[in-house]
């Protein structure tokens, strides 16, 4: 893994379900969780952002949504604000530390994924 290494699509698939049922406010079922921390275990504590970034262009891209539209495609009742915090949080769900800065600063929170602007 190195800065601005592009991720295979679609990234880390056990996550999508995840994500999709969390932003929707559903029940997320064990066997869900425990294989999307699975999958993102396997990822360095400096890809874990990448990947949850590059996971979730991928599914706005798939479903054709455009930049500030609410509602469609993968997230049909998630606000894009609520969809980005909530992939940003999901290494904190599966108690996973990420890398945060070149410092080697550690954290459970994606705060790029969150921030960034496009996802």
């Amino acid at each position: 893994c190195y800065p601005g290494q592009a991720f295979q699509v679609p990234a880390l698939p056990a996550c999508r379900p995840l994500l999709r049922l969390q932003c929707n406010g559903s029940q997320v079922p064990e066997a869900v969780l425990r294989d999307c921390c699975q999958q993102l275990a396997h990822i360095s504590e400096w890809c874990r952002c990448g990947a949850l970034y590059s996971m979730l262009d991928s599914m706005y891209k798939e479903h054709g949504a455009q930049e500030g539209q609410a509602g469609t495609g993968a997230f049909p009742r998630c606000r894009r604000e609520v969809v980005k915090l909530t992939a940003a949080s999901i290494t904190a769900v599966c108690r996973l530390p990420i890398v945060v800065d070149a410092s080697g600063d550690g954290a459970y929170v994606c705060k790029d994924v969150a921030a960034y602007p496009d996802a």
